[in-house]
């Protein structure tokens, strides 16, 4: 039945692959359940209501990513956009309260739900060139395992280098190598799940060594109280026009599509599901985060995007919505497991290992990017520089969209670029030269 349904033997899967692919991808991204709610209750949301908020948005969009594109790609909050939202939107806008910049990204979301029911954002896929999408998916691998670097303090934040090597005597730094160590002789060793039982190894070691207290295992959630905690859709916007909320509708929108086509583009392609330049079942793979985006805004979270991490789960076997369905089934179960879930998501070195390995796997597509040509080979190497250096997936990507048709245009090559490229190289220029970031 499950075999079938998600067609495992057509793409050289088997049940208990895609059930550590997805565990595997559960872990490396459960910290969001708990980051999440941190940030938000910046801007004044209660914590318990962006936990289930996340959990909520996370489980509606990972859950159609499964069902309806049979994709290994997770669906949550994402991080830069939660930031965003609570000290850009909210923190610098004193008559702007977290109700009202909720009402804004359910706008978005409801914008991005349209745009995701057209062909557009099919068409955007088709129409990135070649080498930008191997610089994405590169330029993703550099950043997760920066991220895994920068969590765990092996590389640490400098007053002149911007960063440096960090204490490698700390045992937060020293589990996160040791995990490393491991993970990397499990591979080496091509044992199934080798990712997946190197975190369990880290995390029992991190146990015994008391880096890994537990104050309790079960707590019942919190529901929602509300539907729409902005009131309802019709006054969601009224106070995009009231507050002129446009440029943070648009910000949100512009992100969002790109942080997310970026990293589906990226994980497809690594999980070799691309066909030629297209990716299947791309419209209903697009909606998963438009959908979760709306949802999410309704019950107190910022937008949701595609996550990086999934490709955790790509390296650890995972190629259809099976993956996808486990990640969705133990964020539920975290919704009662609160303590558990937040003593190891609260302790970066168990999943960091498994970070870096993967954004080691994606620089493969660094062979496949045509370096004889500097119209071709440059805005790659920019996406792929900016990303780690900007926390931003999208900020790559808009160099990299930018620069590209400048440099086909000067090279008399302004043909082959597509119409939507120089499209959005104008609307991401607009973007960063005049809209907050």
């Amino acid at each position: 039945m499950l075999s079938s349904f998600f067609k495992l033997k057509e793409l050289g899967t088997t049940v208990k692959t895609e059930i550590l692919a997805g565990i595997t991808t559960f872990l490396t991204m459960v910290y969001i359940v708990v980051v999440n709610p941190i940030i938000l209750h910046s801007a004044g949301v209660p914590f318990d209501t962006v936990f289930m908020a996340t959990i909520i948005a996370t489980v509606v969009g990972t859950l159609w990513m499964a069902l309806f594109a049979n994709y290994p790609i997770a669906i949550a909050p994402g991080m830069g956009l939660n930031a965003y939202f609570a000290f850009s939107v909210v923190g610098n806008n004193t008559n702007i309260d977290y109700r009202i910049a909720f009402g804004a990204v359910f706008v978005a979301g409801l914008l991005f739900v349209i745009l995701s029911l057209t062909p557009f954002r099919e068409k955007l896929i088709e129409s990135i060139p070649a080498n930008l999408k191997h610089g994405i998916t590169a330029g993703i691998g550099l950043f997760i395992a920066f991220i895994g670097m920068r969590l765990t303090g092996i590389i640490v934040a400098h007053p002149e280098n911007l960063v440096s090597l960090g204490n490698l005597h700390s045992p937060t730094v020293l589990l996160a190598l040791g995990g490393l160590a491991i993970t990397l002789v499990l591979m080496a060793l091509n044992i199934n799940g080798a990712l997946f039982f190197g975190m369990i190894i880290t995390g029992a070691i991190a146990y015994f060594t008391n880096q890994l207290k537990f104050d309790g295992f079960v707590a019942a959630p919190n529901l929602p109280k509300e539907l729409f905690i902005f009131g309802d859709p019709i006054t969601a916007f009224g106070d995009v026009f009231q507050y002129g909320l446009y440029a943070v509708v648009f910000s949100f929108l512009l992100v969002t599509i790109f942080d997310t086509t970026g990293t589906m583009v990226g994980v497809a392609e690594q999980a070799g599901l691309m066909k030629g330049n297209k990716m299947p079942r791309a419209r209903q793979a697009l909606l998963a985060d438009s959908v979760a985006t709306t949802v999410g805004a309704a019950f107190g979270t910022s937008p949701t995007s595609a996550y990086i991490e999934s490709s955790s789960g790509v390296a650890a076997g995972g190629r259809s919505g099976l993956t996808s369905v486990v990640v969705a089934v133990l964020f539920i179960a975290a919704a009662f497991f609160a303590p558990l879930v937040s003593a190891i998501s609260g302790l970066a070195a168990i999943t960091a290992p498994t970070l870096i390995i993967v954004g080691s796997l994606m620089l493969a597509s660094l062979s496949k990017i045509n370096w004889n040509e500097l119209d071709e080979a440059f805005p790659a190497f920019l996406i792929i520089l900016t990303m780690p250096l900007t926390s931003s997936i999208a900020t790559g990507i808009a160099l990299g969209f930018i620069s590209y048709p400048i440099l086909k245009i000067v090279k008399g090559k302004y043909r082959e670029v597509p119409f939507l490229v120089y499209l959005f190289a104008v609307l991401f220029f607009y973007q960063l030269a005049f809209l907050p970031h």
